[in-house]
């Protein structure tokens, strides 16, 4: 089997409600690798602000005569190739981008010439993961919209979940509060103020929020500053949760070295694909440190299969639209691994048509 071409689309998702400042949707660029066979290998990275998206399709476009003719089997030299090649601009931004959405694409495409799941090319140590739901109690919410979005997560099968929070500290542990009173004591509850809070300040309000028994407080301040981070971290007992800003496993290793962060959330697409991003997780679990990946869970659910130190997944709908298969969850509320060949989900076409930008 050869690589053949390298197309790319890309596309505009609304959200069914505004989101932070007014966010009402994402664009995507979606990689499909086309095979001489007919196998085709998918893939996507994807942005919040519009005028990115033309940056990234080219990104992405311009790898593609280090992938044509490429037997997917071969697909590490993509990487060594591809690695070299951006070191001029620098590895981070676009560039890392661009190489993640060809590198799924990549993965995807294996995957599918082997006909095996992506976790099971990985080594899968689980067939359902634990998953929480990330959508739905925005900050922009009223808290009685957020408890009424909690019990129906719950009513979908959740047993974990996570609230956002502003820059008010008495709203925040307000906001907390009232989800907790919904879901009780035994449903994992996060929280993830979006680097609200300037280091004291994070400590301050992290001690408040104690008494709810968090899983983690996310990003509490700004992810560049891993001594603060640090900080806060040594300060709580409450775990913090970072490093979804970070780009490359050495942005992961640097977080590790600094202890800035009890759980790592490396970003598929800012650590390059799943190449890099396995890198990334087996230098956290030398430091016996766990991860949960962030976002893209139609494509990060196969590497929490693989990763013993990998302790969620998250849930975030906004790309469903995309694709024909959902997510799917057991009587216990965990995600199920699919075993069909590749990700395990596949992109709707005739949904893409109507999204395309």
């Amino acid at each position: 089997m050869k690589i053949t071409r390298l197309r790319c689309e890309a596309v505009h998702i609304p959200f069914p409600q505004p989101i932070g400042h007014g966010m009402r949707g994402s664009d995507c660029v979606l990689a499909y690798l086309e095979t001489d066979e007919g196998i085709v290998g998918e893939g996507f990275i994807c942005t919040l602000k519009r005028e990115f998206t033309k940056v990234l399709y080219e990104m992405v476009k311009s790898l593609e005569p280090l992938v044509v003719g490429l037997d997917p089997k071969m697909s590490g030299s993509f990487n060594a190739k591809a690695w070299s090649s951006v070191g001029f601009i620098g590895v981070a931004g676009a560039s890392v981008m661009g190489i993640a959405a060809v590198d799924c694409a990549l993965w995807d495409l294996r995957g599918k010439q082997a006909g095996m799941n992506v976790a099971h090319l990985f080594g899968a140590a689980a067939t359902s993961v634990p998953v929480y739901a990330s959508g739905g109690l925005w900050r922009s919410l009223s808290i009685d919209e957020v408890q009424k979005q909690a019990d129906l997560h719950l009513k979908r099968g959740y047993r974990a979940m996570k609230v956002r929070i502003g820059n008010d500290p008495d709203d925040a542990v307000a906001r907390v509060r009232a989800v907790r009173e919904v879901i009780g004591p035994d449903v994992a509850l996060m929280t993830d103020p979006h680097q609200a809070y300037g280091v004291a300040e994070a400590i301050r309000l992290g001690r408040r929020l104690e008494q709810f028994n968090l899983t983690w407080f996310e990003e509490p301040t700004s992810p560049e500053n891993h001594a603060g981070e640090a900080a806060i971290a040594a300060a709580l007992d409450t775990p913090i949760a970072s490093g979804e800003s970070v780009y490359t496993s050495r942005g992961i290793l640097a977080m590790l070295q600094q202890r800035s962060a009890d759980i790592l959330m490396p970003d598929l697409q800012r650590m390059g694909g799943p190449t890099e991003f396995l890198k990334a997780a087996h230098v956290a679990e030398a430091y016996d440190t766990p991860i949960s990946p962030h976002h893209l869970h139609q494509m990060s659910i196969a590497l929490v299969a693989a990763l013993p130190n990998a302790i969620y997944l998250e849930s975030m709908p906004w790309f469903d639209p995309l694709y024909r298969d959902e997510l799917e969850l057991n009587a216990e509320g965990r995600a199920v691994v699919p075993d069909r060949p590749g990700w395990g989900f596949a992109f709707d076409n005739d949904a893409i048509n109507r999204l395309k930008i």
